[in-house]
C-alpha cells in the first residue's frame, strides 16, 4: 500500500493498495495501520465504520461537521464514484480549494479527508457502495450541508443528479454556511 499526499488539500492523503487479481477475483488490503501511521495519522483514532449504497446519478453532499469537525477515510468498495473535497479550514494553506477524485471498487483506493473539509460524491455506476471510517461518534446536531451546485465552488458533477436527500436539495450556499460558522 502506498500513501500519496493530495496537493490541492493540505493534510489529505490517498492510500493506494495493490489488488492481487486472479481467476477467482481479487484480494487487497484496504487498511494498514503502519502505512496510516507513516504519514502522521493515528490509526486508532477511527471509531465508526459506515457504508452507503447509491444508484447511478445519486449525489450525497456536500457535508461536514461543525465543532471539532470530523476526519474520515472514504473508499468506494464497489462500483465507481466521483468524489469531492472542499477545504473549509480558515487557517489552511489550501483554504477553499476543491479537489476531485475518481474512486472505484477496482482500485480500492482510500481517501483521507481532514477534519474541517466538506465532502460529497456522486455514484457513476448502477450500484456504488461507499465505505466511511470516521474519527468521532456521529452527532446529527453538528451536521452541516452546503449546496452541491454553489456557483462559487463550480463543481463539474459528471452526471445529472438522479436523486438526493431533501437536506441536500435545500442546502444553503457556501457563503451562508461560512457566515454561520464564523459566529
Amino acid at each position: 500500500m502506498k500513501a500519496t499526499e493530495v496537493p490541492e488539500i493540505a493534510g489529505a492523503f490517498l492510500f493506494e493498495p495493490t489488488p492481487h487479481a486472479d481467476e477467482r477475483g481479487f484480494f487487497c488490503r484496504t487498511f494498514d495501520a503502519d502505512v496510516v501511521r507513516s504519514v502522521g495519522l493515528d490509526p486508532d483514532a477511527f471509531l465508526q465504520d459506515s457504508v452507503s449504497r447509491s444508484v447511478r446519478g445519486v449525489l450525497r453532499g456536500l457535508h461536514l461537521r461543525s465543532g471539532e469537525g470530523e476526519a474520515k477515510l472514504v473508499r468506494c468498495s464497489y462500483g465507481r464514484i466521483f468524489d469531492v473535497v472542499v477545504d473549509l479550514r480558515p487557517d489552511s494553506p489550501t483554504y477553499r480549494n476543491v479537489a476531485t477524485f475518481d474512486l472505484s471498487g477496482e482500485t480500492q483506493t482510500t481517501l483521507y479527508i481532514p477534519a474541517g473539509c466538506a465532502h460529497g460524491f456522486q455514484a457513476l455506476t448502477e450500484t456504488a457502495d461507499t465505505s466511511y471510517r470516521i474519527d468521532r461518534p456521529h452527532d446529527p446536531a453538528e451536521d452541516v450541508t452546503i449546496a452541491f451546485d454553489d456557483p462559487e465552488l463550480a463543481i463539474d458533477w459528471p452526471l445529472p443528479v438522479s436523486s438526493m436527500s431533501q437536506r441536500d436539495r435545500e442546502a444553503p450556499s457556501l457563503a451562508e454556511v461560512l457566515k454561520h460558522m464564523e459566529r
